[in-house]
Formats: C-alpha cells, structure tokens, sequence
C-alpha cells in the first residue's frame, strides 16, 4: 500500500513536497525507497562497513577487499560483484593524499559522476541549496577531482559548472546512515557510516512537530538494507502535507531556527515555534527566542547524528518556572513520540497496522529500535508505557 500513498505537490511558499495522496492511518508505512546515491562518510569509515551496502563488514579473512582498489572492502561476494562508485574506486588510492576538509565533498562528487542515467538526473533534479549555503570552492573541488579521476572515466559534459551544481544539491539532499546504537556512547557521538540521497524521500519537508519520520535498516539480512523507510506518527487526512523533523524534535527554539536558516535559507514558522519565539530561556534572557543562542547541537542534514542532539525538552515540557504547560499544547507529542531512552532522542512511530485495519500499539524508535508498548487508557487510567521484551 506504500506505493499510492503519498505524491508530489507545488507548496506555496514551501517548493516541492510530499502530501498524503489518500487518508493515512497512523503506523503506515508511506514510502520505502532505495537510494538513487550512495557513498561513505569519510575514508576512516572504509575499514569498518562494506562499501557497497555499508553494512558492518565481517572479520578477516570474511571479508573482501576490492582487487581494484584494495582500500574498499566487501561483506559478499554479490557485494563484491556490485561493487562500488567506479571514480571512487580510480581515486582511492590518492584520495588521502586531498585535504582532509575537502575528503567529505569528494566522496560525494566522486560517487555521484560515477551514476549513471537516469540517476544522474534524478540527484540534479532534487533541489538546491540556498544561495547562501553553497560551497564558495566549487572551482578549487573540481580541479581536486580532474587531478583523482582518470580523464576517460569523466562523464560527458563534466564542468566546472556542474561539480557547483553538484555540490549544491548535497547538503539539503543526503540522509545519514548512522553506525550501530550502543547504549554507552552518547548520540552527540554516534557517526555516519554512509551518505544516502533518495528520489523522493528527499523532496520531504520540515515541521518541528513531525506527522512522520523515517527509518533505515542498514545492518538486516537481505537486499534492500539501505532504502529509507518512512512510517506516519498518527493519522493524516488526505491532502495534507507529510513532514519530517531535519533533526531531534527535541532542539530548543533558537537552535533549531539557526540550523535551519543557516543550512535550508529559512526560518520556520509552524505554530510550535509560534509558541516557543515567545519564551525566554534561564540561560539567555535576551534571547527570547531570535535564533541567537550561542548553544549549538550538530537528520535530514548530513552532518546530523541521525535523530540526535542533546538538547532536552525541559522548557517544552514545563520544568522551567517560567513556561508551564499551559504555555506549550504539544507537550503531549513529546511524552508519546520521543524515546525516553538515555542519550537516544530518536522518534517512537507505532508499528505497522494489522491487516485487518487494527491499529498497533507498539511503539518502535528509530534510533535505538527498542519497542515500547502503549497501555490503553481505559485499563491504566492513564498514559502508560513498557518495554516490549
């Protein structure tokens, strides 16, 4: 049912989105989607995931290094008759040698010349970056690649012009495919494995009250480990538009304002902000809310951790004396969306509906994957949860 769920909309003020193309029913998976990009996060990742599907490569001798380049390595043989981006795998071998601040880029530009049609249109076709954000060095990266690249694998119509254009759809573009949850290492410290950019999955808009978020899987058995799996909150009425959070939904106000200004060219104006612009924090008291706070936690967005951050809900939740619950109506979202679990901040969306129609309630995060279950009201009297073993 995934398929005719949701379909692409002009938004006034917004580009293009994703909009509910029928009533949806909360749990639905909406859009399960493989990536049309694909590519590591940094050359120190290389020795720890299979550069073909990024899963967690076995022990030696298990594994597999590409005979091409040697720096790669496979967790299969159908990984390794795959293979990986062939610009990559021609300029491994010098790449170490790029500045280190420029290895991230060119991975990705490396990765995405190697496409081919129509994927390569598809990535130009997705939207770019403000003009504000784009990389002022397109000239000096496109040199750096003519240097790594063989000069007959360099596609057709390769210019100067085009790595710009390139690079301008990365960014506001790529979903990171984080490394495994471990309880003992802090979200703000979990990395990227890989880089994953999607046809359609990447035309998903912003609120900071989410109706959706998505999944990745990149460590199951089977083909299909990396396509992104997005799954609705609670129920949307047909024609409403579907909405991600690009990172925690637990950033404060000016935090999330600031990213999103700085990395999308807008600042937001959902009516959860519309509540928060109205608050001050005890540790600036003049912000009120401007997007000035010096504080900064580094999904949708490359550089995220996923769906982490470490900043708590404790104003929105109404611990500050200052704004009470009354101030925020959407505290509501947060006890039953957002995971509890320390140092995880991920969203809870509840499992898939039954086939009979039967809404579940089981919860499942999409940082950690832990699956809590949500107590009816009538038997509890209350809200409750629990863990499902």
């Amino acid at each position: 049912m995934a398929g005719d769920a949701l379909r692409v909309a002009d938004l006034p003020g917004r580009g293009r989105g994703l909009v509910a193309a029928r009533d949806i029913l909360e749990g639905e998976v909406l859009l399960s989607e493989p990536p049309i990009l694909l590519y590591p996060s940094s050359l120190a990742s290389l020795p720890s995931y299979c550069s073909a599907c990024f899963r967690c490569l076995p022990q030696a001798p298990h594994a597999a290094p590409c005979p091409s380049c040697r720096a790669a390595a496979f967790c299969s043989p159908a990984c390794a008759a795959a293979s990986h981006p062939r610009l990559l795998c021609a300029a491994l071998s010098r790449l170490a040698a790029a500045p280190e601040s420029h290895q991230e880029q060119l991975l990705f530009l490396l990765s995405a010349y190697s496409l081919q049609e129509p994927a390569f249109h598809a990535l130009l076709s997705l939207s770019s970056a403000p003009q504000g954000t784009q990389q002022q060095d397109a000239a000096s990266l496109h040199a750096m690649v003519s240097s790594l690249a063989p000069p007959h694998m360099l596609p057709a119509g390769f210019s100067p012009d085009l790595t710009a254009a390139l690079l301008s759809k990365d960014r506001t573009n790529s979903f990171s495919i984080m490394e495994p949850y471990r309880p003992d290492v802090a979200q703000g410290l979990r990395k990227a494995r890989a880089y994953a950019v999607y046809h359609r999955a990447s035309l998903l808009n912003h609120d900071c009250l989410p109706n959706a978020c998505h999944f990745d899987y990149p460590d199951r058995p089977g083909p299909g480990n990396t396509d992104i799996v997005l799954r609705a909150l609670h129920g949307i009425t047909a024609g409403m538009e579907v909405r991600i959070s690009y990172f925690a939904a637990n950033w404060r106000y000016a935090d999330r304002q600031r990213r999103l200004l700085e990395d999308y060219g807008f600042r937001c104006e959902c009516e959860r902000c519309q509540i928060e612009s109205k608050w001050k924090f005890d540790d600036d008291e003049n912000d009120g809310g401007d997007g000035d706070d010096d504080t900064m936690e580094e999904e949708h967005d490359k550089e995220d951790v996923g769906n982490g951050g470490d900043e708590g809900m404790e104003q929105e939740e109404g611990s500050d004396g200052d704004n009470d619950n009354d101030d925020f109506p959407h505290a509501f979202f947060f006890v039953r969306f957002m995971c509890d679990r320390e140092d995880c901040h991920g969203m809870l969306a509840p499992l898939p509906p039954l086939p009979s129609g039967e809404l579940s309630h089981v919860f499942e995060c999409n940082v950690c994957e832990q699956l809590k279950k949500e107590e009816d009201d009538d038997e509890t009297g209350g809200d409750d949860s629990s863990m499902v073993n």
